[in-house]
């Protein structure tokens, strides 16, 4: 009986063909495609945001790096009447908004959803607010809310209905007005096409069914569109919320956060703060102290999004 020698070590299961193993396994093969993504999150959002944590816990000024100094920014804060103005704006600015927007975005969505003539073309006008870029919107409702040459001023005064201009960003109680205005104008459009999509899913049948069942319009809403259209309305007043609590562009063009503070936010504030008044460590901890609230939107929508009954129209969880 002969003998068969091998000219080298047999390779190990766990030596050099694991990685092989590892590079060719199917269950890994997401993790590949999403690292490209991961590092570019990691590069332009984790760690700005972590550097930004940190630099709030400093005294960093502009020009030179600041000492650990603990809590003592958001000590200082804590006893700023301007920054708690700011996150009054900043939650009355949100939640105005953004209820607005979700019901007028709802009802355009129901009005496009519909039988209509040029209805693509109402669609398309529709979007035109939001793919304007922010700061020329801000421009033009500045030019609106002139306190000279104002258009809805002038009009008003030529229907007799006023005597003289109004003082849009002049007064604080219409400038918070004008500047809610002119972020419902923009987020509108977004609201309403990515409800108007979620429609599009809705079946046809459900409401030929529930039309010969004697269902009413609201009864149709009721039962079939909400329940079903709630998942997506969970998504999009997320994004609203997010987008609206942390607008800057817009305030920035319009008011700069004035007049006496009263459009002030807390991502303007942490601007002003930061850089233009060069203390670094105290703006970054105005922006810090915006997280939990994104936090709490953000959890709002994902635990909301787990119960069955938003998901199914069921009332069991």
């Amino acid at each position: 009986m002969t003998t068969i020698q091998t000219s080298g070590p047999v390779p190990s299961r766990g030596g050099s063909t694991a990685w092989q193993r590892l590079s060719t396994n199917r269950n890994w093969l997401a993790l590949w495609f999403m690292m490209p993504a991961a590092a570019f999150l990691i590069l332009f959002l984790a760690y700005p945001l972590f550097l930004g944590v940190w630099m709030s816990f400093t005294d960093a000024r502009i020009g030179r790096d600041g000492v650990f100094v603990g809590v003592e920014n958001y000590e200082w804060l804590w006893d700023d009447s301007i920054f708690w103005l700011s996150v009054f704006n900043t939650v009355l600015y949100t939640a105005v908004a953004s209820a607005i927007k979700f019901a007028v975005g709802l009802y355009l969505a129901l009005l496009l959803n519909r039988h209509m003539p040029f209805k693509a073309i109402i669609r398309a006008a529709v979007l035109v607010p939001f793919i304007v870029p922010t700061v020329l919107s801000a421009i033009a409702f500045w030019w609106i809310y002139d306190s000279q040459f104002s258009i809805i001023s002038w009009s008003l005064i030529k229907l007799g209905l006023i005597d003289h201009n109004i003082n849009f960003l002049g007064d604080t109680t219409m400038a918070r007005a004008s500047v809610i205005f002119a972020n419902i104008w923009r987020g509108v459009p977004f609201v309403a096409i990515t409800l108007l999509a979620g429609l599009q899913t809705v079946s046809p049948s459900l409401y030929e069914a529930a039309t010969l069942d004697g269902a009413t319009s609201w009864q149709r809403f009721r039962y079939i569109t909400y329940p079903l259209l709630t998942p997506i309305i969970a998504v999009v007043m997320t994004f609203s919320v997010l987008f609206t609590f942390t607008d800057f562009q817009l305030i920035w063009a319009l008011t700069r956060g004035g007049p006496v503070n009263a459009t002030h936010l807390m991502a303007t504030l942490s601007y002003q703060r930061g850089i233009l008044s060069g203390r670094l460590g105290e703006g970054a901890a105005i922006a810090t102290a915006m997280i939990p609230f994104l936090l709490a939107a953000i959890a709002i929508s994902w635990f909301g999004m787990q119960r069955r009954k938003w998901q199914q129209g069921s009332d069991n969880d």
